[in-house]
């Protein structure tokens, strides 16, 4: 038999032993979904001077929208940029445009309507994917979304990071693990069709081991739809650059890094969606850590520690759902 007909992960028909983002959108579509990145010009309130300036300290003058094209240009033509590229891969016929760039809930909502329809009206659009931050949440807003979720598969990615506040001070987030929380449960509340992917670094300065992971069982007692794991890059250009060159901090290894990811892969609920295990920096920028560019690399290893483990997601998220609330 091979890994894939030993597989005991019920949310899986491949060896991957966690409920990865191409089983959801093969089981929700019946085939390829493509994500198209998308910048709609936006900015954020850790730039801006509402709650801070500078931005987190890792992120990139894009706002983490480096692999879209330009903001100046159209949702379609910026579409069709991002096509053309992808399509070298496989047709692209069905999508789910992707605003990716800073904080895309931080407008007045006339301005955000335009733009979910802009997208939406994209060919072969299925869905919506929308990052912003958990701040960023007021109640008309709140109910926008709910609105667009009763037309079309709604996703909002929140970027936490980090569950610890003193971790959030230190990259200047600029909000708590309670604005978080009251953030994720309005949207929760608001509507159950939204599906909430939420975002964790590891390897994020001043925390080890024992934090990632606590930030991960608070997380898992939330019950999220989705999760991105990231690991730290450091980029040129950045305020965590100037630290790393400084010798103020270093970047993960890369077997504790796989290792954190398992442990993580463990914790959380088998029915939360991994839409991502690491994260891509752009190359050109990258500082550290090198191995990082060996991306496919390192999902192999953590998938043959799993393995060896004997281990799949959630076979560890019992004793978080049993044990006291972690809120």
């Amino acid at each position: 038999m091979t890994q894939a007909e030993r597989n005991p992960f019920p949310y899986s028909d491949t060896n991957k032993r966690y409920h990865t983002y191409d089983y959801y959108l093969r089981h929700r579509y019946g085939g390829k979904v493509a994500k198209i990145p998308l910048d709609a010009g936006m900015t954020c309130p850790n730039i801006d001077g509402r709650c801070s300036v500078g931005g987190c300290i890792y992120c990139s003058g894009r706002g983490s929208g480096d692999f879209a094209a330009p903001p100046q240009l159209s949702f379609a033509e910026q579409d069709a940029i991002v096509r053309a590229q992808l399509s070298r891969k496989w047709p692209v016929e069905r999508c789910i445009p992707y605003l990716q760039a800073h904080t895309n809930t931080y407008a007045p909502v006339d301005v955000l309507r335009a733009r979910y329809e802009e997208a939406l009206a994209l060919p072969g659009a299925v869905g919506l994917n929308i990052a912003t931050r958990a701040d960023c949440l007021p109640d008309d807003v709140v109910t926008l979304l709910a609105e667009v979720a009763e037309r079309t598969d709604l996703t909002v990615e929140l970027g936490l990071q980090s569950a610890h506040d003193e971790t959030a001070a230190r990259i200047n987030r600029g909000h708590t693990w309670a604005q978080f929380v009251d953030g994720y449960t309005r949207l929760r509340a608001a509507s159950p069709r939204i599906m909430l992917c939420v975002h964790l670094i590891f390897g994020l300065p001043g925390e080890d081991r024992a934090m990632m992971l606590d930030s991960v069982r608070r997380l898992a007692a939330l019950r999220p739809d989705g999760v991105k794991l990231h690991l730290l890059h450091i980029l040129r250009g950045t305020a965590l650059a100037d630290d790393y060159l400084a010798g103020r901090c270093a970047p993960m290894e890369r077997d504790a890094y796989i290792e954190t990811v398992c442990d993580a892969l463990e914790l959380l609920p088998p029915e939360t969606v991994i839409c991502r295990l690491t994260g891509d920096g752009m190359a050109d920028a990258l500082l550290a850590p090198d191995w990082s560019r060996r991306k496919v690399s390192v999902i192999n290893d953590i998938d043959k520690l799993m393995y060896a483990r004997g281990s799949v997601q959630g076979c560890r998220f019992a004793q978080i759902s049993q044990a006291p609330s972690a809120l």
